[in-house]
């Protein structure tokens, strides 16, 4: 009988209860998909926009460093990075928050400003991670197609704006069609873009733009209050393992965002990076410019096969394949190079290594009838 009772205290017991269940907003959430790595070693990876290139010399020296402290916690909100960065942009340190990549302070900046039925304007197709962190604060996403030369359709993102608009993303340059702003536009937009509503502008790529009027963001910072810049160490610094990036803005919105965003979110490691790196921007802008090489000759190459690209302003450029795109990725990587296709589309390629962009160029060369 002991056993028996025993027994019956170790069987759970059936709950009538209702299961844990998360919020509805997160029901059908689309994921995100990361560019893919070839199936070894040889094949090059021209599907996530990195730097190719090992890290400067001078950064690893300073991770290094920093991993003989690794038992401390980092400073909590990267004081002396901020510090370095607000002296870089001429700015002062409380309009600067780091965070934990560009995507986390989207993520912080969207929690923070919307609730369920508000909306949040941005263009598409643009940055794939947009339409799920808008979802995930419960906030309806309002997306606003392209041009038809993959620019931004600003006129169109200011005729979505409605009194339930509380954000809205700008991409530039956009990612994946490569295609930057002019000053002269961004300039024109913010004047139609209501005072109370964020507008969020993204310049993950803004180191490779060459266009004869670039956006000076950090200009129109006093300029206009509801401007918030976003900028990363991912790309033109080639951090993008450690995750840093960094908002400039209104010193209230910063205040109050940092006092909302996650301690200790950027680790040491990361931190000391980005500061190396911060002190590295000669010799990172060397490297850019070998990059803008590339594709510029990468890009012209193309336009003799015979496609029409996007002015491509970013590390990457785009093709306009549709209904082909998987195909063209799929034939891509048994030549040696992975590319980011987005079914019924197109396909995004990264500016890598000279090998790799002339291995893209010989697939696109096959695929040329495809995008016409």
């Amino acid at each position: 009988m002991l056993w028996g009772m025993a027994e019956h205290l170790r069987t759970p017991q059936r709950s009538n209860s209702r299961s844990v269940r998360l919020r509805s907003a997160l029901e059908g959430l689309p994921h995100y998909v990361p560019g893919a790595g070839g199936a070894n070693a040889s094949v090059f990876k021209l599907s996530s926009n990195e730097l190719p290139g090992p890290l400067l010399p001078a950064v690893t020296a300073a991770i290094a460093d920093a991993a003989e402290d690794i038992n401390r916690y980092p400073q909590m909100y990267a004081d002396r990075l901020t510090g370095a960065l607000a002296e870089h942009h001429g700015l002062d340190a409380d309009q600067v928050l780091v965070g934990n990549g560009s995507v986390a302070l989207i993520e912080l900046i969207l929690r923070s400003m919307c609730e369920p039925g508000d909306e949040v304007v941005y263009p598409w197709r643009s940055f794939e991670a947009y339409p799920i962190l808008v979802q995930v604060t419960g906030a309806a996403g309002v997306q606003v197609p392209l041009s038809a030369d993959g620019a931004h359709d600003l006129d169109a993102m200011a005729r979505a704006i409605t009194p339930r608009t509380r954000v809205v993303m700008v991409c530039t340059p956009n990612n994946p069609t490569s295609v930057a702003l002019s000053h002269r536009d961004l300039v024109a937009f913010l004047e139609r873009v209501p005072r109370q509503v964020l507008v969020l502008l993204d310049e993950a790529y803004v180191d490779f733009v060459r266009s004869p009027d670039p956006v000076r963001s950090t200009d129109l910072l006093d300029m206009y209050k509801n401007l918030m810049v976003l900028r990363t160490f991912s790309k033109a610094h080639g951090l993008a393992g450690l995750r840093v990036g960094y908002a400039l803005g209104r010193r209230r919105l910063i205040r109050t965002l940092r006092a909302a965003s996650t301690p200790f979110a950027v680790n040491a490691l990361a931190q000391a990076a980005a500061l190396a790196a911060l002190g590295q921007v000669d010799r990172m802008r060397e490297r850019v410019a070998e990059v803008i090489v590339e594709r510029d000759r990468v890009v012209s190459a193309l336009r003799e096969q015979g496609w029409s690209i996007p002015d491509a302003q970013g590390n990457f450029y785009w093709l306009d394949v549709g209904a082909h795109a998987r195909a063209l990725a799929e034939d891509a990587e048994a030549a040696g190079v992975t590319v980011r296709p987005f079914q019924g589309e197109g396909v995004r390629i990264t500016v890598g290594e000279p090998e790799a962009n002339d291995i893209a160029l010989a697939v696109a060369a096959r695929w040329v009838h495809a995008g016409a």
